[in-house]
């Protein structure tokens, strides 16, 4: 090879235009020496071969030089260019030009290069030799493959960590009844291709749309499977269900399962569609979908198992449709929801006891001779609180009557208790000492021995009959809120005798008296009457008098209903009422302008029937309504049935509409009432037939559950429905 170039400007610099002459041998052995893989090609219009192929060629493709000699590098299938046409284009136009290419080596791995191709000699349409040199793409294709795959599991973390943070926000209000079915649909939206979870509480039932709460002491839904034994070896998800299986099983639903196991009852109710499987002649369950596995992940409480999360997979597969990545997110999903189920279940529990405890210290309505007295409470059900508000009517004797209401700070087990205690010690004292004054200080002194850690309110005070029909009210305040008199129209607060929290007193507690009228009214209450977050205390107190000073009803429930009506739709906090009136021998109550409406709170449990009978009658009476008999069989009926198959408090209103007598009955049970033909060989099952012959009745769907109404018909008790 010669290159013209002249005379060096100096013995440093290379000759630029002397004629240098190379020895074609040294440079064959340059060529074969490079570590760049370097091939010689011939072009023709027919092919393109390799004519000469050096070492390093040979180590990147794993062949002999010898072997590749005469290959067409556009049709050896051990030579894959990623565009031939465009291959061919470039040989076509005889200049340089690069094309990635994909050689196979013998053992069936694939290294990609990239080509750079250039001309040497080329005649027309590209013909002649052609110089290739290959550079090797495999530590850059795996670098990037790295830094994507970092990428995707850096992105797959946080939408992770996203779908966790979520699914801690549902949590937030797992006891609401769709709580669960909105975890479950972000779950199929966003790493499934369905999910929903079962709850494991006598016996094992869908989740969707429930609360958590119900099972702790409510009947059991529609649907729920029986009780079944959960160590059997062929029942995976009764061992998951049992604790001895830890981790996701596969459970095919089109498969055959056990009889008596959960398996099988999960395979039959379980999955997207799962009441659309058809059954085949031979028994055996025929799938609706090509791939009907699904995977079950156990939901750990603290303690056990409180239920299940089925998944199934997005395309089917099972678990091995699932990578670790969703399988650990599903964990931790099904982790944090047990934990919050057991929380909300724990809480219910409390409360259910505080409330029981509660309710069973407070009076139940009764008569008191010579007085109307209604008497209400009502914990907050929004926050399902349960508080210290107590209140208590006691005859102490033939002309006097004691009246007390009281307030513990607190929402709590403990609250309800230390209430328990103070109303014991009141009761016990005011039978002893009729003048509130001394009983408050009795108090103080046993209240503070007793070193209860709880800050009390009340108000005591006693009335005593005088010959000329009217009554004596002894009072003295205790850190309460006063007394509220309503005489011809006019509200009065009754603020004197006023003193020290229950147990903070030292020395004398007064007490104060008024003269009572026929007609007066008093009305004893908690301040969850009326605070509000929006308004101040002293605001609350005149809305009070405003609202009971306007009020048109001549009979302590109509009063008390009223107030209710106006003042307690929706409270922040518990609230108790005592209204007591002093007749009027004058009352035309047949005339009273009033709204008939009245409403009790009642707990779910069998005394609460009877309860609702006697209220019922008195209404009935104190309204002059006929055929009282017809309406206490209703009520009894409906309350009846809201206590056996309701969930949480029943709520009782009557309305007269003038026409009739209408009952609501409210409870928690979204479910409605359904008329049966009675048991067969036993007594019951035939309320509904009852209400149907002496009423016209129907349902509706309530914010909280439902409301059975019933609008008792006039006339005289049918023999066949008093027979039943």
């Amino acid at each position: 090879m010669v290159v013209n170039s002249s005379a060096p400007a100096s013995p440093l610099d290379p000759p630029s235009d002397a004629l240098v002459a190379v020895n074609p041998a040294l440079l064959a052995d340059a060529l074969a020496a490079t570590l760049v893989p370097t091939a010689l090609l011939t072009a023709s219009p027919d092919a393109v071969r390799v004519t000469w192929a050096n070492r390093a060629l040979a180590d990147a493709t794993g062949y002999d030089p010898r072997a590749v000699a005469a290959l067409d590098v556009l049709t050896d299938p051990r030579v894959r260019p990623v565009d031939v046409a465009a291959a061919r284009a470039g040989f076509a136009a005889g200049a340089p030009f690069v094309q990635r290419v994909v050689l196979r080596r013998p053992e069936g791995s694939y290294v990609q290069c990239m080509a750079h191709l250039s001309p040497v000699g080329v005649a027309g349409l590209g013909v002649g030799a052609w110089v290739a040199a290959l550079q090797d793409l495999t530590a850059q294709l795996t670098e990037h493959a790295e830094q994507v795959a970092l990428v995707e599991a850096e992105r797959r973390e946080r939408r992770s960590l996203s779908l966790i943070a979520r699914v801690s926000d549902l949590l937030m209000d797992v006891d609401e009844p769709h709580g669960l079915h909105e975890i479950a649909s972000l779950l199929t939206a966003e790493v499934v291709g369905w999910a929903g979870f079962y709850l494991h509480d006598r016996g094992l039932w869908a989740a969707d749309g429930l609360d958590p709460r119900r099972p702790g002491g409510a009947p059991r839904p529609d649907g729920q499977g029986p009780r079944l034994p959960t160590s059997c070896p062929r029942d995976p998800v009764g061992r998951l269900l049992g604790g001895s299986l830890d981790h996701a099983v596969e459970l095919d639903l089109a498969a055959t399962q056990p009889e008596a196991t959960y398996a099988r009852w999960l395979a039959e109710h379980a999955g997207p569609g799962a009441r659309d499987v058809v059954v085949g002649r031979d028994g055996r369950r025929v799938p609706d979908a090509p791939d009907r596995r699904v995977v079950v992940l156990p939901v750990p409480g603290r303690r056990r198992t409180v239920g299940l999360l089925v998944v199934q997979p997005r395309g089917g597969g099972g678990l091995a449709g699932l990578d670790a990545a969703t399988v650990t997110v599903l964990e931790l999903v099904a982790r944090r929801v047990g934990l919050s189920i057991d929380n909300v279940r724990l809480y219910d529990r409390e409360h259910r006891l505080a409330e029981t405890l509660q309710r069973a210290m407070l009076p139940e309505q009764g008569e008191v001779d010579g007085v109307d007295v209604w008497t209400y409470y009502s914990p907050n059900a929004d926050d399902a609180q349960v508080g210290g508000d107590w209140y208590d009517v006691q005859q102490i004797g033939p002309d006097t009557v004691g009246v007390v209401v009281g307030d513990v700070v607190g929402h709590d087990v403990e609250a309800a208790a230390a209430m328990g205690q103070l109303r014991s010690v009141v009761r016990s004292y005011s039978v002893d000492i009729t003048t509130p004054g001394p009983v408050l200080e009795r108090v103080d002194q046993l209240f503070a021995g007793l070193r209860i850690p709880r800050a009390a309110s009340l108000v005591l005070s006693t009335l005593d009959r005088r010959s000329d029909g009217r009554w004596l009210l002894r009072y003295a305040r205790a850190g309460h809120l006063p007394v509220l008199r309503v005489r011809d129209g006019h509200a009065t607060q009754l603020r004197d005798a006023g003193g020290p929290l229950i147990g903070f007193g030292s020395g004398e507690r007064t007490t104060a008296e008024v003269l009572l009228e026929p007609g007066d009214v008093l009305v004893y209450y908690t301040d969850g009457l009326v605070e509000r977050r929006d308004r101040s205390l002293r605001d609350g107190l005149t809305v009070l008098e405003s609202v009971a000073a306007s009020i048109t009803a001549r009979d302590a429930p109509g009063i008390g209903e009223d107030l209710l009506s106006r003042l307690a739709d929706h409270p922040e906090d518990d609230v108790a009422v005592v209204v007591v009136r002093v007749p009027d021998p004058d009352d035309d109550l047949a005339g009273t302008t009033s709204p008939r409406r009245r409403r009790w709170s009642l707990p779910s449990e069998p005394a609460s029937i009877a309860r609702a009978r006697h209220a019922v009658l008195r209404t009935c009476e104190a309204w002059e309504v006929s055929d009282a008999s017809n309406a206490e069989l209703v009520v009894s009926e409906l309350v009846a049935n809201a206590v056996l198959h309701g969930w949480g408090h029943v709520a009782l209103q009557l309305h007269d509409t003038g026409d009739g007598l209408r009952i609501e009955v409210e409870d928690a049970n979204p479910t409605p009432p359904v008329t049966t033909d009675g048991h067969p060989g036993r007594v019951g099952g035939f309320g509904m037939q009852i209400v149907e012959r002496l009423s016209d009745w129907g349902w509706r769907q309530s914010r909280g559950g439902k409301v059975v109404w019933a609008k008792v018909r006039p006339g005289a008790l049918p023999r066949s429905a008093r027979d039943a």
